[in-house]
């Protein structure tokens, strides 16, 4: 199948990601693919959630955010109607819970580290560039704590990242941007982990239901695409790190 922008099925979007764009930030990257931009910054603080003091574990969360012209018509900001939307609600607690599956919370210590993840510009997959570009945020900022000599170990456990997949026109396509993500029969989100274990899995059927068999090539699909966008991490992580370190 001919995709509309020449991609091949397998294809992710052109990416980029860029360590360190917020210097005050304890870690922070600026995730591109495609016309999808998104600036993650990963905030530490020596205090915790009232409920988590004294159990000797942190916490990693995430919030996330649409700039009004991220799209092509304005959005109105979240704050000016006072309260935050179901849809950023669940982007961000998946965001979170994604993070926190690449995380060793005990030897995290007792402290919590915020992803903020604001998207720049939207064309399809932001919650899947803000999870990808959210962990380098995260690695940087332990990084960070681990010069500062305030960690005793590492608390990552395995890289996180998140890619979509989808059947569009009766195939299967990696990295659906905003155009084939609004006409697929099956639009997933994938969240990987880089022990080749899958965190989670959001998979939705826009008309008739979809078999097993189907599902089975979008995860085959998915870990290619994750495969890149792990090494991808790696090398931003290694690049944001000797920056820092200089």
């Amino acid at each position: 199948m001919a995709r509309h922008d020449g991609r091949a099925p397998d294809e992710l979007r052109e990416m980029q990601i860029i360590p360190n764009t917020m210097p005050f930030a304890e870690g922070s990257a600026s995730i591109r693919l495609g016309n999808t931009h998104v600036l993650c910054a990963a905030s530490a603080e020596d205090r915790l959630p009232g409920w988590l003091r004294g159990q000797g574990r942190g916490w990693v969360t995430a919030e996330y955010g649409m700039l009004p012209r991220a799209t092509k018509e304005r959005t109105p900001r979240e704050a000016a109607a006072g309260k935050q939307g179901g849809r950023t609600v669940e982007i961000q607690r998946l965001i979170g819970r994604s993070l926190r599956a690449g995380v060793d919370l005990k030897a995290l210590g007792e402290r919590q580290i915020i992803i903020d993840c604001d998207v720049v510009r939207a064309d399809g997959g932001t919650r899947c560039a803000a999870i990808t570009g959210g962990f380098v945020a995260l690695a940087l900022a332990i990084d960070t704590l681990r010069k500062q000599g305030k960690l005793q170990r590492d608390p990552l456990l395995a890289p996180i990242a998140a890619v979509s997949v989808g059947i569009v026109r009766g195939t299967p396509v990696l990295d659906l941007d905003y155009v084939e993500d609004s006409s697929a029969f099956v639009d997933c989100n994938i969240v990987g982990a880089g022990n080749e274990e899958f965190v989670e899995i959001q998979a939705t059927a826009e008309g008739k239901p979809f078999s097993q068999r189907a599902l089975g090539d979008l995860l085959d699909l998915a870990s290619l695409g994750l495969a890149e966008l792990f090494a991808a991490q790696r090398e931003a992580i290694r690049i944001g790190s000797a920056r820092s370190s200089g």
